[in-house]
């Protein structure tokens, strides 16, 4: 309410006043718990949050990560003017960088499903499961509007209709931080702003060549949908729209975004945007905390101070950004509670989280085709399950999986498609692993093929380091015509995680 606004405004004026311009730049600051930096460097480069991603976890067990997210913030706290750190990471379809901890389907299969209820459902179970091994801020949801499946990130997104994809925009952000008490959840991102799913060709930080008005109209409204309901933060894109990379877009960013949508939560940088899309000239554009990571730490914090120094950068922008940066940290209740909560641990994986997982793959299901009503199955029907998906959660969960390029090996506490189906048939499932057995005293063939987990530009097809195609493998393809040709009804699962060409299959 406005009373709330205004005392936090007062505490955000009192700490800027008080602030160094070196203290500016490091609550700016974005590092990951390990390589970038020490523990020291929190205190004296003035660090203002963390990222865990790819790499070194911070521990074997989540009491092991949340202690070692304590230290930092202990650290942090020590600091002259004790401001709380931010943990941040890529919770993309549930606490994903977490073994066991439950797993959603992507925002595609939300898509499918169009229920805000299970989408909001989902990112509540996702901010507790997050809160539970440490963070307070995730970087999701992805309100892209794809179109070109050849893009990488297909799956994060939830649809092509930009109106489906702005109603769950809403639904995932009120879910992540709550509507009132935000100290119980996590601050959420939407992402990426704007125009990563409408690349020319589906290049991941490929050129946007849509006119501004398409822009307003196809991918706008998602992000309006997320600011209204409050997001905390949005992501700056890796794409150039006008020629002009996204990171460093002022129009765009500041007049559009901050000034005229009224957006006052942070703008944060994605991956290195720093050294990679004109250094002082994404502050200028609006970017309030980067991620100065793989080396860009001492480049950032110096590049920035020698420009507010030369007047390159106002001062102005850099506290915009300090302002922005501490009224989400007072708004999201870390003053007073800057620490991990050790109670909500038992909650990972939880037997109600799974239940919800469960009902989300459900309705996430999409029905192609039924021919002679071969579906439902009845429970003495004689099944033989075919090929290496039917049996492995890891392929079966997509990337963002433990590893940022997925998993493909069995995911913790899962149920795979072959086990599944085995606890619900009255008689013996057999199982084809390869496609080669001799199967032929059943009545029908459930044939699971799909897409290996990838994730950003390994995804795309095109990338010189892809093995991705826009139709099913020759190999899933002689799976099924190798049953079809024995004259064995066949029941084609497929996971993927965009559109695949199966005509002929169909």
């Amino acid at each position: 309410n406005k009373a709330n606004h205004s005392i936090t405004m007062r505490k955000v004026e009192v700490f800027l006043s008080q602030k160094t311009i070196e203290e500016k730049i490091g609550q700016m600051t974005q590092v990951r718990h390990y390589d970038d930096n020490t523990i020291d460097d929190v205190k004296t480069k003035l660090i203002g949050s963390i990222i865990h991603t790819q790499g070194p976890t911070p521990g074997h067990s989540a009491a092991e990560w949340q202690n070692k997210f304590n230290e930092l913030q202990q650290v942090a706290l020590s600091t002259r003017l004790g401001i709380p750190l931010f943990f941040g990471v890529d919770a993309i379809h549930g606490q994903n960088t977490f073994a066991g901890a439950t797993i959603f389907p992507h925002n595609i299969g939300l898509g499918a499903a169009a229920n805000p209820q299970l989408a909001a459902n989902a990112a509540e179970i996702t901010a507790i499961e997050a809160k539970a091994t440490g963070f307070n801020w995730v970087f999701s949801p992805c309100v892209a509007v794809p179109f070109n499946d050849k893009w990488g990130r297909v799956y994060e997104a939830f649809s092509e209709s930009t109106e489906l994809t702005a109603t769950l925009a809403k639904a995932s952000v009120e879910g992540l931080q709550g509507k009132s008490d935000r100290h119980n959840r996590v601050m959420a991102t939407a992402k990426h702003f704007i125009g990563d799913g409408a690349t020319d060709f589906g290049v991941e930080g490929g050129d946007t060549t849509l006119s501004h008005q398409e822009v307003l109209q196809r991918l706008l409204p998602p992000y309006q949908a997320a600011i209204e309901a409050g997001v905390g933060s949005i992501m700056a894109s890796f794409n150039t729209l006008d020629n002009v990379p996204m990171h460093a877009h002022q129009s765009l960013i500041t007049s559009l975004l901050k000034d005229q949508l009224q957006f006052d939560g942070i703008v944060v940088s994605d991956w290195k945007a720093y050294s990679r899309f004109g250094a002082n000239k994404i502050i200028n554009a609006g970017i309030d905390v980067v991620m100065a990571v793989d080396g860009d730490l001492p480049l950032f914090q110096e590049g920035v101070l020698s420009g507010v120094n030369s007047g390159e950068i106002p001062i102005q922008r850099i506290d915009d950004a300090g302002s922005r940066i501490l009224r989400q940290k007072f708004l999201m209740g870390l003053f007073q509670h800057p620490f991990s909560d050790s109670g909500l641990i038992p909650k990972i994986g939880a037997a109600q989280h799974r239940k919800v997982a469960q009902q989300a793959v459900r309705e996430s299901l999409v029905l192609l085709k039924n021919k002679d009503n071969i579906l439902p199955l009845r429970k003495t029907t004689r099944i033989v399950m075919v090929g290496e998906f039917a049996d492995n959660a890891g392929l079966q969960s997509g990337g963002w999986t433990i590893n940022w390029q997925g998993n493909t090996e069995h995911y913790a506490g899962a149920t795979t498609l072959l086990e599944g189906v085995r606890t619900k048939s009255a008689v013996e499932v057999l199982y084809d692993k390869n496609g080669e057995a001799n199967n032929t005293d059943v009545d029908v063939a459930i044939i699971v093929v799909g897409e290996t987990p990838y994730a950003e530009f390994f995804g795309d097809i095109g990338h010189p380091q892809s093995n991705c195609q826009l139709t099913l493998t020759e190999t899933h393809q002689k799976y099924i015509d190798a049953y079809h040709a024995k004259g064995i009804k066949t029941v084609v699962v497929r996971i993927s995680g965009r559109p695949l060409g199966v005509t002929r299959q169909i």
